[in-house]
């Protein structure tokens, strides 16, 4: 083999190629804020994890997910209207205010959990979840931290 000569290598399959997603804006992890929809830069996420599902990242702002969850860092959301009792989610509450939190399903309600023990969960019954209204946007399946 001489230098120039090209190798063809089977393993450099496009297939591999990561995919862009977008990161649609911030959003809180405290008090509910509106939820803003403007694609303020992109985040790669693997073949594989795209396969399974619709994804779209925000970038987490304030401090009740701490300390796992900083502000400035990065979420990867799979689109999907209900998530499992202990899953974070991404949540809409009054119909444009997102918030990033842990969701505990009660029987008659949903509960949204800051992770920082110096914010009080949000307690929400069937009749508040219908009428304010209070959705699900997507879970929460990977964290970046950029230092």
């Amino acid at each position: 083999m001489k230098k120039g000569d090209i190798i063809n290598d089977s393993r450099s399959d496009q297939s591999n190629k990561a995919i862009k997603i977008p990161i649609l804006g911030t959003v809180i992890a405290g008090i509910p804020i509106t939820a803003i929809e403007e694609i303020i830069g992109w985040e790669e996420i693997s073949p594989k994890l795209a396969s399974q599902g619709e994804y779209f990242a925000l970038v987490i702002k304030g401090d009740s997910m701490s300390p796992t969850m900083d502000a400035g860092d990065v979420v990867i959301v799979r689109k999907q209207q209900d998530v499992n009792s202990g899953d974070i989610a991404i949540v809409c509450v009054n119909g444009d205010e997102a918030t990033c939190k842990k969701i505990i399903k009660h029987k008659d309600g949903i509960s949204l959990v800051s992770l920082n023990p110096r914010y009080e969960p949000m307690y929400y019954d069937k009749n508040d979840i219908a009428d304010k209204p209070i959705h699900i946007i997507g879970k929460v399946v990977e964290l970046r931290r950029r230092f």
